[in-house]
């Protein structure tokens, strides 16, 4: 007897199958992440299975956030990693991937978590221009104005150096990183400095408000009004550049990176560092040692719950406007890397 098979009609066609694989597709959309795996490696990118019909595609330039030459500096075959879908699909149903997009985002996110946790981090210099020094910072480009660079030799040395910095503008809108090597010295040197320090400096510039004193490699500001108790028209009746001078100390701003210092503190008489200054710097010490016992009294009194006359805040209200003009100059310094 010979056995006939039953053909059953299950009523699913090769066109069902296809469209139940359409409807199960998975849709991707440019500005997702996704898993995918590498698995042909071209001269110029890449194809990248993610799941889709048609492999995507990663361009060289969109591999990672530094220059490379060569795809296999960063893929290597059968690689799963995560990709950022950059744009739709072309005309041949192709989506085009990023690496470097990834690692943008991650970067900006870092340097974010970084400034908030006031870091000083190190980055070499790789070029200059008329504003300033440009340095890379988990792989973003950074700027340093040329006003906040901290050091005796033309900005066009400074290629190839390595310098600590601080954050002064972290804005991925805006893609702008702006950093400052001038804060950093002065944070560190600020470590070592008291208020109430008497300290030796050079006069490296006069300004009408006041001369910048270099202490050791950071720049202080002796504002006019804390030269003497006499009135002075302007600090160069007092100073020439390169002046050597003993000044004291009398606050100290890390978030800033101000040191502000005073003469006029150090006088025996009111008047002396217009009169004789050379008697100021003999008494300076002595004077100094009265300046802070007075503080002590002061902090005292206050912690007894006594009244303590306030100090003029004519010197700190005039610091604060050179902040401002500070703050225009790096913006002027900006907008020149920028052109």
């Amino acid at each position: 007897m010979v056995n006939q098979e039953k053909v059953i009609d299950i009523g699913f066609t090769h066109a069902d199958f296809a469209a139940l694989l359409d409807k199960y597709d998975y849709h991707f959309n440019p500005g997702d992440v996704v898993a995918g795996t590498v698995f042909s490696i071209e001269p110029k990118g890449a194809l990248i299975d993610i799941g889709a019909k048609t492999a995507a595609y990663i361009p060289i330039q969109e591999m990672s956030i530094n220059r490379i030459d060569n795809p296999d500096e960063v893929l290597q075959s059968n690689e799963v990693r995560e990709f950022f879908i950059l744009a739709d699909e072309n005309e041949e149903g192709q989506l085009t991937l990023s690496i470097r997009r990834i690692e943008y985002m991650r970067a900006w996110e870092r340097v974010r978590q970084l400034q908030a946790e006031d870091a000083t981090v190190r980055s070499q210099v790789f070029a200059t221009n008329r504003g300033g020094a440009l340095v890379r910072i988990e792989g973003l480009r950074g700027f340093i104005p040329g006003s906040h660079i901290s050091t005796r030799v033309n900005k066009e040395e400074l290629v190839g150096e390595e310098l600590p910095l601080k954050f002064l503008e972290v804005d991925e809108e805006r893609n702008r990183l702006v950093l400052s090597h001038r804060r950093a010295l002065v944070e560190r040197k600020m470590n070592k400095l008291e208020v109430g320090e008497v300290v030796i400096g050079t006069v490296r510039g006069i300004k009408p408000y006041g001369a910048f004193i270099d202490i050791g490699g950071v720049s202080g500001l002796l504002h006019i009004s804390e030269i003497s108790h006499d009135h002075i028209d302007t600090p160069h009746s007092v100073f020439n550049v390169n002046d050597q001078l003993k000044v004291m100390i009398i606050d100290l701003d890390a978030e800033r990176g101000r040191i502000s210092l005073s003469t006029k503190q150090l006088e025996p008489e009111p008047g002396d560092m217009v009169k004789n200054p050379q008697l100021v710097y003999e008494k300076a010490e002595e004077m100094a040692e009265k300046y802070r016992q007075q503080q002590l009294a002061q902090q005292e009194a206050l912690l007894n719950g006594g009244v303590v006359e306030e100090a003029s805040e004519e010197s700190y209200e005039a610091v604060s406007a050179t902040d401002a003009g500070d703050g225009e100059d790096i913006e002027e310094e900006v907008a020149l890397q920028e052109a």
